[in-house]
């Protein structure tokens, strides 16, 4: 089996076809190449194999990788060891990885199994909420609040945990600064939040889409997501991304009157 290698400088024009070939899918690895340029390959942490790459970060995150590509890449991860805290990758090749990878370092905390990856192609058929907009650094404390309590209810742990919250208050100001995380309050009650996570030239993730629990069935997330693609839009945002996962059928209806379509199926799983 032909071995994976990691990328090199002279790469990144060949490494960056692939991301401008699957905007979508390579959204994430594609945040971090674009800003640094060919720079980005010398750290060592994307790998290549044919015309799959990986990067080894944060995240382990394979693009256009078949099933062939996913057992070299999880050869690389094994011999490097876990230093990530995701695996996130299309299906059917990052279960193969994962299953690759499972031996050494499972068990997982959390494994999504399938999600629905979508994309904002519209017509939206709903109107936007006008009370949501751009968050301000004087509601760091509400947004981080409610960031908060978003991912104990997705995730299933706090990521307060190993260091009081620091870098995840650290991460909700940077969303704030980038003028990426948006909300709808009540006073000092944050009704509904979300933000664009990883963002690239031709695409952005939506992410941390959440309703106050006391007020959900109201539509308030739907109005809301789409008052989300409306500011973005307003700022040149091209394309957004989502993943939902499959079970999730309400969201995924709520997406659709969005406007957003699936694309794919990916897996996650969490350490």
């Amino acid at each position: 089996m032909e071995q994976a290698r990691t990328a090199r400088a002279e790469d990144f024009d060949r490494v960056l076809r692939v991301i401008e070939r699957h905007p979508v899918e390579a959204c994430a690895v594609g945040a971090v190449l674009y800003p640094a340029g060919p720079h980005a390959l010398r750290s060592g942490r994307l790998w290549m194999h044919g015309d799959a790459v990986c990067y080894s970060g944060a995240n382990l995150l394979p693009v256009n990788a078949d099933e062939q590509a996913a057992r070299a890449f999880a050869d690389l991860a094994i011999a490097e060891g876990r230093r990530c805290s995701s695996i996130v990758g299309r299906l059917p090749a990052t279960a193969v990885l994962w299953e690759a990878l499972r031996p050494a370092w499972g068990p997982a905390r959390a494994v999504r199994d399938r999600q629905i990856v979508m994309v904002d192609e519209g017509p939206c058929r709903v109107t936007p909420d006008p009370a949501v907009r751009r968050a301000l650094p004087a509601d760091l404390g509400s947004f981080f609040a409610a960031s908060v309590e978003m991912y104990l209810e997705e995730i299933g742990s706090s990521p307060t945990a190993h260091d009081g919250g620091a870098s995840y208050r650290r991460r909700a100001m940077e969303l704030i600064e980038d003028g990426v995380a948006f909300l709808r309050t009540d006073g000092d009650q944050v009704v509904f939040k979300a933000e664009l996570g990883a963002t690239t030239p031709r695409c952005a993730q939506l992410q941390g889409v959440w309703v106050h629990p006391d007020l959900r069935g109201r539509g308030i997330g739907t109005a809301g997501t789409a008052a989300v693609l409306s500011l973005a839009r307003k700022c040149g945002v091209r394309r957004i991304s989502l993943a939902v996962n499959d079970y999730n059928t309400p969201a995924r209806h709520a997406y659709e009157r969005c406007g957003f379509r699936a694309v794919a199926e990916q897996m996650v799983v969490l350490f």
